[in-house]
């Protein structure tokens, strides 16, 4: 019972600290979207197809979730766009108070109109915290198990998207794509799936095209 007590009154500092966010970023027309996947899901790789697209349409920022290194901003920045590193150490996913920091330099950046989180590679904790996202994006890739949305059922309800990525691997493994798809649905009916392959690029255009149109307004 007191361990209860102790999670509700964390997660509430968090919503109150996400409405915030929500509220300024807003007020600066940025359209932000959370990134959630596990480890290895390719989701930086498709942050990269994602920037290569849309970085002349629009300015864009990322902010980038790691338990210890900055890698995958480095990355980023090569694409000459800004790029914030949250190095999270021992916890597992962000949380709106790390967000909340961010904000200052965010808005220093100029006219940003889509801010890309990409959170720590973990499918549990992060579905539970709200950053003051306007959605989260779950990503899977067919390397993992079709099965992923019936294991990790808080994430895939808590998302409006499913990007289900590598699918350019999908003959050299079990994963069934419909099956997947099922799965994903009976979670959340509501859910907008993308079949992606960032080596041949098969579903990056649309993806990119959705985004663009909800960072349009």
């Amino acid at each position: 019972m007191h361990d209860i007590t102790i999670d509700e009154k964390i997660l509430g500092r968090n919503d109150a600290l996400a409405q915030e966010n929500r509220k300024a970023l807003k007020e600066r027309g940025i359209y932000t979207i959370n990134m959630v996947s596990s480890p290895g899901s390719g989701k930086t790789t498709l942050i990269e197809r994602t920037v290569e697209r849309l970085r002349e349409r629009f300015g864009l920022a990322v902010i980038e979730g790691d338990l210890q290194t900055d890698l995958d901003a480095q990355r980023l920045l090569r694409y000459n766009i800004p790029v914030k590193q949250i190095t999270t150490g021992k916890a597992c996913h962000l949380d709106a108070h790390m967000i909340h920091h961010t904000l200052p330099w965010l808005f220093e950046q100029g006219a940003v109109r889509l801010l890309i989180l990409e959170n720590v590679g973990n499918m549990v904790c992060p579905a539970e915290y709200d950053l003051g996202e306007d959605m989260k994006v779950a990503v899977m890739s067919v390397t993992e198990g079709d099965d992923k949305p019936l294991k990790y059922p808080a994430l895939f309800h808590a998302a409006r998207v499913l990007i289900i990525n590598k699918i350019d691997l999908a003959p050299y493994t079990n994963f069934d794509l419909r099956r997947a798809e099922e799965n994903a649905l009976s979670i959340n009916h509501h859910l907008k799936i993308f079949k992606t392959s960032c080596t041949d690029g098969a579903g990056i255009r649309e993806w990119s095209d959705f985004l663009a149109e909800k960072a349009a307004g």
